[in-house]
């Protein structure tokens, strides 16, 4: 059986909620006793196909699918075919272009009346969904670590000014600080700004029990 959906080359300047949502979605139908599929339109362009290029088989589906989960997408039609749904799984396509596409099928039996005839099946191609996902957690981690560093680099700035210490004795002493206090980095170097903020203001910071010990890490060589 083979059930996929449309080549999803990775777009990299889409934005917007129409990008994630956009997982072509194709259909599949098998009638017991013939040998062949009924594949919609957007099935054939996920294998690389249009139609009346080549006769939808269980055989032709099959080599499509990556081997690692060919066996699972087997059983997985054994399964449908054979007892009832519904049901899903996840496997690897690669299409004629050598595209490999994420999708995933869902299938139950046709019933005439109590009797299966056949069986149907959706599939749902979360190549660019995948894809999206990933580039938003990647920049999302780029622009947390620019972030960090900055807070970082800042800390340091402030401890070499008052010390008269260098940027590696700087980020020693964070470091220290950070592993006794048993305190992200980040955080240590975040509060050692505020706290010199509040020191050169005149004014005191509350709600922070570690402030007195930060104050001589500030004050103190």
């Amino acid at each position: 059986m083979t059930i996929s959906e449309e080549s999803a080359a990775p777009h990299t300047g889409d934005t917007g909620i129409d990008y994630f949502i956009d997982c072509p979605t194709g259909t599949v139908e098998y009638y017991f006793g013939s040998p062949t599929f009924q594949w919609s339109d957007e099935l054939f362009r996920i294998h690389g196909y249009e139609r009346g290029d080549i006769v939808p088989t269980l055989e032709l589906g099959l080599a499509h699918i990556e081997a690692v989960d060919r066996d699972r997408i087997q059983a997985f039609w054994d399964r449908v075919s054979t007892t009832k749904g519904p049901a899903s799984a996840y496997a690897s396509l690669r299409s004629v272009d050598g595209r490999v596409h994420k999708i995933l099928v869902s299938a139950d039996l046709i019933l005439d009346g109590d009797t299966p005839v056949g069986v149907w099946g959706l599939v749902v191609d979360l190549t660019r969904s995948i894809h999206a996902d990933r580039h938003q957690l990647a920049n999302e981690a780029v622009a947390a670590s620019t972030v960090s560093r900055a807070v970082i680099e800042q800390a340091k700035g402030i401890l070499m000014s008052r010390h008269g210490i260098n940027a590696l004795e700087a980020f020693q002493r964070i470091s220290s600080y950070s592993q006794n206090a048993n305190r992200k980095v980040v955080i240590v170097a975040q509060d050692i700004i505020d706290l010199a903020h509040h020191l050169h203001r005149g004014t005191s910071r509350t709600g922070l029990d570690s402030e007195h010990e930060l104050l001589k890490l500030l004050t103190t060589d």
